[in-house]
């Protein structure tokens, strides 16, 4: 217990530091040489910094912090009013008699649908009883913000328009205003950390659910960090890594890095390992980037995208009108076609079909290796067939097993929103707001996957979480997601 306590007051400690810094970098951010956008991005991401941070640190002390609760602003008069009722269960009191209502409790919460604000009046009824002067209410129901002023759905539309429709919440500040009700950027940031501390358990759950198959796929993108006190940005990179689009299970989880070192792949797999909580282990679908290689060496089955090969070739028919590059492609559409014959047929089926792929490959690799003793070094068809040359045992692995696809496509296609994404954001504040918004992302995007709402899945989960039990946590992932019915 000793132990424990000390190792929970150094994680206390440092994110009591993390918070003075985040305070200090929000008061020198008025001399940094921003535009006025850039400005504004930073102040909400030190926002949901500093709220992330308190959050934190709450749930680690041992007794509740005693917080000053800020002054709530009442709720515009005119906006619509929906009133949900909360009586106990039972108003007969232990003695027998029937208990009588002496009054009620009223709070209000801020409901958002796309362009309409309503307020919910939860009304919690007093019930006494005069011979016993025994007093009952329904409890208040938790909420993910401990007596916030927002609904689950208006947390939902500021997460979703935030980290998928990738509007800044100084754009949602505006588009509020229209609705009828403005609400500070500065209170959507704080929001926006609190949920991001509260879904960090079941982006956990997703990871692991993530690391138990045997295939997957990777791919990063990069994206521009601020360095708060520098005045400008710096490469940090966005990780994407996903199951195939033959896998039941459709998960998608992105990581957030500050740089492009392979480390942080290994970190992401588990890599080495121990005895004791041993690294993934598996086929990894990747492009040639380098970053992956010192996997490779731990025992992951390296598995290459033949459509970088034939892309390389592609440039050269495209820009060159090269005799070779149409040729090769050639050969790689006659790859393509027959997987996209058995693109959702079941693993057997489609083994059994590369069997008539076999040979077209063995001829693409004879032909290559043809073409290469006739082309000078240092030419752009040289590196072409280089490319696929070196890479070869790895660009046709997927010929002897099924479950293997034959690029890295549907992962490309899973980072590809982001680079909408970094025309808005213009940059990720920290390293923590990034690990945020990767955090959210891999949530909105795996419902995509599985042909959800967005929306309606975050506001069901902001709903249900604070009161199921961690056992329950895998019914609230995308893919084992269902809505709660009536009744």
């Amino acid at each position: 217990m000793q132990a424990e306590i000390r190792f929970k007051q150094a994680i206390i400690d440092k994110l009591t530091h993390e918070n003075a810094v985040l305070k200090r970098l929000k008061f020198a951010a008025t001399s940094e040489a921003f535009s006025a956008e850039q400005k504004s991005l930073l102040e909400e991401t030190l926002d949901s910094d500093q709220a992330a941070v308190e959050a934190e640190i709450e749930a680690l002390q041992r007794k509740p912090v005693a917080k000053r609760q800020p002054r709530r602003e009442v709720l515009p008069a005119q906006l619509p009013r929906r009133e949900v009722r909360h009586e106990p269960e039972d108003t007969t009191c232990g003695c027998g008699r029937p208990m009588q209502r002496i009054g009620e409790d009223v709070a209000e919460k801020l409901d958002y649908q796309p362009g309409v604000f309503t307020v919910e009046r939860h009304v919690r009824g007093k019930w006494v009883c005069r011979c016993c002067e025994k007093i009952v209410q329904a409890p208040v129901a938790p909420h993910v913000i401990d007596k916030g002023l927002p609904t689950a759905g208006l947390l939902a539309q500021v997460l979703v328009a935030k980290y998928l429709d990738h509007l800044p919440l100084y754009r949602q500040e505006a588009v509020f205003e229209r609705a009828g009700h403005a609400i500070a950027r500065s209170t959507l940031a704080q929001w926006v950390g609190e949920c991001g501390v509260q879904l960090q358990p079941l982006v956990d759950a997703l990871t692991a659910e993530l690391l138990r198959q045997d295939v997957l796929h990777a791919d990063e993108t990069p994206v521009a960090m601020l360095k708060p006190g520098h005045g400008k940005t710096h490469r940090a990179y966005l990780w994407s890594y996903c199951t195939t689009a033959f896998n039941p299970v459709k998960a998608v989880v992105f990581d957030f890095a500050d740089s492009r070192g392979g480390q942080h792949v290994r970190d992401f797999l588990g890599l080495p390992g121990t005895s004791a909580k041993p690294g993934w282990k598996g086929h990894l679908v990747t492009d040639d980037f380098s970053g992956y290689k010192a996997c490779y060496e731990l025992g992951i089955v390296e598995v290459g995208c033949m459509a970088h090969a034939r892309r390389k070739f592609h440039e050269l028919w495209a820009h060159h009108g090269s005799a070779v590059g149409e040729q090769a492609l050639k050969y790689f559409g006659a790859l393509y076609d027959i997987e996209r014959e058995v693109a959702n047929a079941d693993y057997d089926t489609r083994l059994d079909a590369r069997q008539r792929a076999k040979p077209v490959a063995d001829a693409l690799h004879q032909w290559m290796r043809q073409q290469r003793q006739k082309i000078p070094d240092g030419s752009a068809t040289a590196r072409a067939i280089d490319y696929s040359l070196k890479r070869w045992v790895a660009l046709t692995r997927y010929l002897e097993d099924g479950r293997l696809p034959i690029d890295n496509n549907w992962v490309e296609n899973r980072i590809r929103p982001i680079a909408l994404g970094r025309q808005n954001w213009l940059f990720a504040g920290s390293l923590r707001a990034g690990k945020r918004g990767a955090a959210v992302m891999s949530l909105v995007h795996s419902a995509k996957l599985n042909g959800l709402e967005p929306y309606a899945y975050l506001r069901d989960v902001l709903e249900r979480l604070p009161t199921l039990p961690a056992s329950r946590l895998g019914e609230l992932l995308p893919h084992r997601w269902a809505p709660l019915t009536s009744g």
